[in-house]
């Protein structure tokens, strides 16, 4: 049983251009300029939190836990990628989705993903304490 209003079957999308910053080999040179696996992971990522945004109490957010992913296709620059994420499941602590990325021409990418609901001053203090010492 969960405390949250997070419906199952609850969608979210994130979509982004590739840019030759978002590519591994800007990153790793010689690799080639295609659309890097960490970025993708975060666009579907950015879509999950974008599926429960909405349904978290005010001053709440959500933070990823768990990422299992296949990239399956290269993306070059210019493409326009879109991410779908599809919560599965919803628990006291944790909210997991099927997550997706479509190039508009392929399928490049499919998993699942975790994320944990936050209040956002909890935190934040946290992560103060963690620093100030």
């Amino acid at each position: 049983m969960s405390t949250w209003n997070i419906a199952l079957g609850a969608v979210g999308e994130a979509t982004e251009i590739v840019t030759p910053e978002r590519t591994v080999g800007h990153h790793h040179p010689p690799m080639p300029l295609v659309y890097g696996t960490p970025f993708m992971i975060f666009l579907m990522e950015i879509a999950a939190a974008n599926a429960i945004q909405k349904d978290l109490p005010e001053g709440w957010l959500s933070v990823g836990v768990d990422v299992n992913i296949r990239h399956l296709a290269a993306t070059p620059v210019g493409a326009s990628v879109t991410a779908r994420a599809v919560v599965t499941g919803v628990t006291e602590k944790f909210v997991t989705f099927d997550v997706e990325a479509h190039d508009g021409v392929n399928l490049i990418g499919r998993g699942t993903h975790s994320r944990a609901p936050v209040e956002l001053a909890r935190f934040e203090r946290a992560m103060a304490a963690r620093t100030a010492g």
